[in-house]
């Protein structure tokens, strides 16, 4: 048989279509008859593969997070785990930062973001927290990761010494800021990771019992 002029439509390629659609032009760029504009179909193939657009999106948002590192709270302290998690998390978002509102939302049905809270969850239960305040440190790092991810504090400045050197004397050095994007918006994670952290620990020590030792490793991979 003669092969087909284009390659055949799958899930994981209208995922992907729609992902890239997201990245350059956001969340609102995805509609049925773009995406299979995109892909060289026509709109009614789509849903052979998804019942709705927000099942496409779903798949696009669970995507995202699949690419996530979990597997910290199987072999390292709940705090060495949580931390290389987060900055995988962040990695994650920060590639994607116009998926993060969907994901927002919370994992709902999908896969990867309901294995990924598991993952967390389970790990801080069997290192002791109760499963009230397991939930609760979760959530506070899902926050704070997302947050990270919606945009670049750094890059919020303008590279204008004269609009601020007129009437802001404390931001004189603020049209840098953007020149030195990483640095500063990393920076600032992980200083807030670090106090998010040793907060926890301090909270696990009077609420729990005592910690081990460990030592600061600041970013790990």
């Amino acid at each position: 048989m003669p092969r087909p002029r284009q390659a055949l439509l799958t899930r994981d390629r209208i995922v992907a279509t729609a992902l890239a659609l997201i990245d350059a032009d956001g969340l609102g760029a995805v509609s049925t008859r773009r995406l299979a504009a995109a892909l060289g179909v026509q709109g009614p193939s789509l849903y052979n593969h998804f019942a709705t657009k927000d099942a496409i999106l779903d798949a696009v948002a669970d995507s995202v997070t699949a690419t996530v590192d979990t597997g910290f709270f199987a072999r390292l302290d709940w705090r060495e785990a949580l931390r290389r998690w987060a900055w995988s998390y962040r990695e994650a978002l920060a590639a994607h930062p116009n998926v993060v509102p969907y994901l927002a939302q919370g994992p709902g049905r999908r896969p990867a973001a309901l294995a990924m809270a598991d993952a967390v969850y389970g790990g801080l239960v069997r290192a002791g927290w109760p499963p009230a305040r397991a939930t609760h440190i979760g959530a506070a790092l899902r926050y704070f990761v997302a947050g990270s991810a919606l945009g670049s504090f750094a890059r919020g400045f303008v590279e204008d010494p004269a609009l601020y050197a007129a009437h802001y004397p404390h931001l004189t050095q603020a049209h840098r800021l953007a020149g030195r994007q990483r640095s500063v918006d990393e920076g600032a994670f992980a200083l807030g990771l670090d106090a998010l952290l040793h907060g926890l620990a301090a909270e696990y020590e009077r609420t729990v019992g005592p910690l081990a030792p460990l030592e600061p490793t600041g970013r790990s991979e």
